[in-house]
This record gives C-alpha cells, sequence and structure tokens, in this order.
C-alpha cells in the first residue's frame, strides 16, 4: 500500500488524530487542545483511529495505548506502514521501561507517562510540528554515507536494496551523526539534542533508535554506528568497497 502524503505547513491548523477511549480524559484533552489552536478528531477505538487515518491526511497522532477493537501498539504500526513520517506519540498509563521501549519499538516517535500535563503534551507535540514543517526540499543537501544517500528533507534514506522512509526522530539521530562523522557523540548530549532531557528511560529510548539504524544500514559494511561502552556512539564510515 502506497505511503500517504504528509500535509503541508501551509494547510492550516495542525491536524491531529487523537485515539482515547476514556470519555473524561479524552474531552479534557481534546477542549485544551483546541483552545490552543488545534484541529482534533478524536476516536474511541483503534479500529475508528484507523479508519480515520486512511481516509484524511493528519500532522500529528497521539495514540492510548490500551484502546479497545485494535490497541494503540497495532494501530501504530498500522500507520507507520501507511506513512513513515508522521509523527506518533504515546499517551499511556503503562509506565515502566519496557512499556516505553515496546512503544518505541513499534515505530513511535515519543511516549507519554499518564497523568501528564496539558503544556509538557504541547511542548513535545509542538517539537515534532516545528520540525514538520520545516523539512522543506530546500533545508539541506544530500549526505552520502558509504552506498546510502540520507535525503535529511524528505527522511528518506537510500540504497541499491531499496528506499527507507525514517521517522522524524530517525532521521534527526542519523543527521547528529553526520553532521559528525568518525567523533564521538556522549549519550547525553545526544538526549539533550533530541528529547531535552537524560534520564534512565530515555536512555532506553536512545538505544532502541540507534538499533534501528543499524538495520537501517545493514546493506554497507563500511557504515558502522559503533557503541563506545557506557559513553556514546560514534558514526565510522570506511572507504573501499
Amino acid at each position: 500500500m502506497p505511503s500517504l502524503p504528509l500535509p503541508t505547513p501551509e494547510a492550516g491548523p495542525a491536524r491531529i488524530l487523537y485515539a482515547e477511549d476514556d470519555p473524561n480524559l479524552g474531552f479534557v484533552t481534546r477542549d485544551n487542545l483546541e483552545r490552543r489552536g488545534y484541529h482534533l478528531t478524536h476516536c474511541a477505538d483503534g479500529a475508528e483511529a484507523l479508519a480515520t487515518f486512511e481516509r484524511q491526511p493528519f500532522d500529528l497522532c497521539l495514540l492510548d495505548v490500551m484502546l479497545p477493537g485494535l490497541d494503540g501498539l497495532a494501530l501504530a504500526r498500522r500507520i507507520r506502514a501507511l506513512s513513515p513520517r508522521v509523527p506518533i506519540l504515546f499517551l499511556s498509563a503503562r509506565a515502566l521501561g519496557e512499556d516505553r521501549i515496546t512503544g518505541l519499538r513499534t515505530g513511535a516517535d515519543d511516549y507519554i507517562t499518564k497523568p501528564f500535563s496539558l503544556e509538557e503534551l504541547v511542548l513535545r507535540m509542538e517539537v515534532f510540528l516545528k520540525r514538520t514543517a520545516a523539512a522543506g526540499p530546500d533545508t539541506a543537501p544530500d549526505s552520502v554515507l558509504g552506498s546510502y544517500t540520507f535525503d535529511l528533507a524528505n527522511l528518506v534514506l537510500m540504497h541499491a536494496a531499496g528506499r527507507v522512509r525514517l521517522t522524524q526522530k530517525e532521521g534527526q539521530l542519523l543527521n547528529l551523526f553526520v553532521q559528525r562523522p568518525g567523533q564521538l557523540l556522549r549519550r547525553e548530549e545526544i538526549l539533550h539534542q533530541l528529547w531535552g532531557d537524560d534520564d534512565y528511560f530515555l536512555g532506553r529510548s536512545l538505544d532502541v533508535f540507534i538499533s534501528r539504524l543499524r538495520k537501517h544500514l545493514r546493506h554497507d559494511a563500511r557504515v558502522q554506528l559503533r557503541n563506545v561502552n557506557r559513553v556514546g556512539f560514534v558514526l565510522e564510515v570506511g572507504s573501499g568497497q
């Protein structure tokens, strides 16, 4: 199935798909976000949310994990298959670190535990919405990594084996390494740049995204994201065939 196009920034207020089965929380969150200028489409179950996403484009998705019909994890996988670039944020009462890791492994970009403040939610949403709006065709030249070409503006990693659409977080992380090849990027530096914090659970999240990038880069043995134990990572791009 072809990917759905990402809406353009000129299309008006940010369009948010919000999947939440708790009617009270759903009403409060929708009311507050709409007062702040967002356009929300609220769905009470996963199947309805998927059908809604298939009918119209959205700038960002807010998904509860425990949804009836189609749970949030399965919903995120289906959305990610349709649109690799749309930001997906989980809102969940499941606060264990492994729950966060599971959520990110589905292709989500962020995971916010309940109860959450509206201020925190809006700040995290705006990070993704602003980066989406800024990603135009002339924002950055393509980068070459061995036999890969990385198109940051369109979040595409190209290789003879095929093209991969990166999520926003994957693209932002790879771009950090592309800007400083061969240099050590410390874990805390990466976490502050991409998440604004460096707590333990975000560190686990970073490891998930590193694993995802390594999978994308597996077709060229010259391109390696090397781990420096307990310190950080280095992007190494070797020469030769």
